[in-house]
């Protein structure tokens, strides 16, 4: 924080270092988990445990998917706020289970 406050060369550049080994460090935890992976995928496929083979192939072939939680209002506007969508689920739910039966 004090190399932030104080944004001298001095103080730049070792910001700029510990990033630069920050990058790196977490680069290379990146490369050994994967090459772990691709290792035991292998080694599934050699004593011939095709379950757990292509389970790993299939966790590789997935990336990463953020998640929306976008619904429409009574309107038909779009709501994206975590607290409205809460409130229009709760006003959904609510109408759709209080209906009475009609005889």
């Amino acid at each position: 924080m004090q190399w932030l406050q104080n944004p001298n060369k001095s103080n730049v550049g070792n910001l700029n270092n510990v990033r630069r080994e920050a990058s790196r460090h977490f680069r290379n935890k990146k490369k050994e988990h994967l090459k772990a992976k691709i290792d035991e995928i292998e080694t599934n496929s050699k004593i011939e445990n095709i379950v757990e083979c292509y389970k790993g192939i299939n966790d590789f072939k997935k990336d990463y998917q953020s998640r929306t939680n976008i619904i429409k209002d009574e309107k038909g506007d779009l709501v994206a706020y975590l607290d409205n969508t809460v409130g229009r689920w709760g006003k959904y739910f609510s109408q759709l289970l209080n209906v009475r039966e009609v005889k």
